[in-house]
């Protein structure tokens, strides 16, 4: 079963869908868009053209816990990403992910200013992966 991470954000968002048995991340893109209801699209026909039977999308959570300031407005996006693909989203506390995708990016020698092009990309992947290592374990 393949599924499909969303590292939603106001500019870009991350995108990484695992391979066809649900175990591993594979591939991994950036949508450039301010517009909700763009990104939703192309988020549907990226969900139909790999075969995406399920959506996962990071959801900001303060470090307590507690929703973070913006977490309505990704409540309202998933519920447009649910309707636009017809798959339901689970959110995923997505804490700490962008702070850990800088950090591989700089491990792996990108330069500062590389890092803002594949950044939502490498943090989707770490949302995929952690919801994939918990369905493993719970399953």
């Amino acid at each position: 079963m393949r599924i499909m991470a969303i590292d939603y954000g106001d500019a870009r968002t991350g995108v990484a869908v695992s391979d066809p048995t649900g175990l591993l991340a594979g591939f991994t893109t950036v949508i450039q868009s301010h517009r909700p209801e763009c990104v939703a699209d192309q988020l549907a026909a990226l969900a139909k053209a790999h075969g995406a039977e399920e959506l996962v999308m990071g959801f900001p959570r303060n470090m307590d816990g507690s929703e973070g300031p913006r977490a309505e407005l990704y409540r309202t996006f998933a519920a447009l990403v649910e309707e636009r693909t017809g798959l339901p989203v689970t959110l995923w506390d997505e804490r700490r992910t962008t702070i850990e995708a800088h950090a591989i990016l700089h491990e792996s020698g990108k330069k500062m200013k590389a890092h803002k092009k594949n950044v939502d990309a490498v943090a989707a992947t770490l949302i995929l992966e952690g919801y994939l290592t918990r369905k493993r374990l719970q399953g």
